[in-house]
């Protein structure tokens, strides 16, 4: 899969967590998801728990709390959209400090909060604890169709090469005394983009040419076979299973 490539959520580390296989990894935080998404709204002590497990595992870890909670404002966004269900929601009305809310715009934003930032805190943690290319590996050991592998994989290694070329494009335009400060700029920046597009088009083709030539035939080679044993894929299941009983006490209970 080539070169390895570490991001800005990656924080290198020797836990067991960071030495897990990368596919049992992304297993779990699926399966961890899929079960909180599961989960009865009603059962808000649950949510509570599936907390503390992912504080547990951000300590086994050895992931700093701030470093987690800095990459959670990602989901500003849908904080915001949450707030305003309780005002713009139908239904059953109910007083909180003065104002008329939706009690079913209360739950629903609830549901949104919990949940989402339950599943945004497990996918931080993956990423906190696995290397991009670790992750390609692991889908494409996970049997993802090998084109979306291969797609993911052009989109990460370009991305950075691109950023780049923008970066340069902009340094020569302020090197030339540009700086855009209005509407009357727009033309400039267009023709910047339109010029990143062309750059960007003629490297892939000139990528892909050298692929070909030394022999790429629409699919890459394996260089690392990633293989887990029972013991890893019992230590990854822990968090789901985990999460599971939660689940299922939220239910009966």
């Amino acid at each position: 899969m080539g070169a390895g490539h570490t991001h800005k959520l990656y924080r290198h580390g020797h836990s067991p967590i960071h030495t897990l296989p990368p596919h049992c990894k992304l297993a779990a935080t699926f399966a961890f998801v899929l079960v909180v998404v599961s989960t009865p709204r009603e059962a808000m002590w649950a949510f509570g728990l599936y907390a503390l497990l992912l504080a547990a595992v951000t300590a086994v870890a050895r992931i700093p709390a701030a470093f987690v909670l800095r990459r959670l404002l990602i989901e500003v966004p849908f904080v915001a959209f949450a707030v305003l269900m309780p005002f713009v929601a139908e239904g059953e009305r109910v007083e909180v400090l003065g104002m008329s809310l939706s009690v079913s715009g209360l739950w629903g934003a609830w549901n949104v909060l919990a949940k989402g930032t339950l599943g945004v805190a497990a996918s931080v943690l993956l990423a906190s604890t696995t290397e991009l290319r670790a992750l390609l590996l692991g889908l494409q050991r996970l049997k993802l169709p090998p084109l979306l592998v291969q797609i993911a994989s052009f989109m990460i290694r370009y991305g950075d090469v691109i950023g780049g070329e923008l970066r340069r494009m902009s340094i020569a335009r302020r090197s030339r005394g540009f700086e855009a400060r209005g509407i009357r700029h727009w033309g400039v920046l267009a023709k910047t983009a339109g010029a990143l597009f062309i750059r960007s088009y003629e490297r892939g083709e000139r990528v892909y040419l050298a692929m070909v030539s030394r022999g790429y035939s629409g699919s890459m080679p394996v260089i690392d076979d990633i293989a887990a044993t029972r013991a890893q894929w019992a230590y990854a299941a822990v968090l789901p299973l985990a999460a599971l009983a939660v689940c299922l006490m939220g239910w009966t209970l």
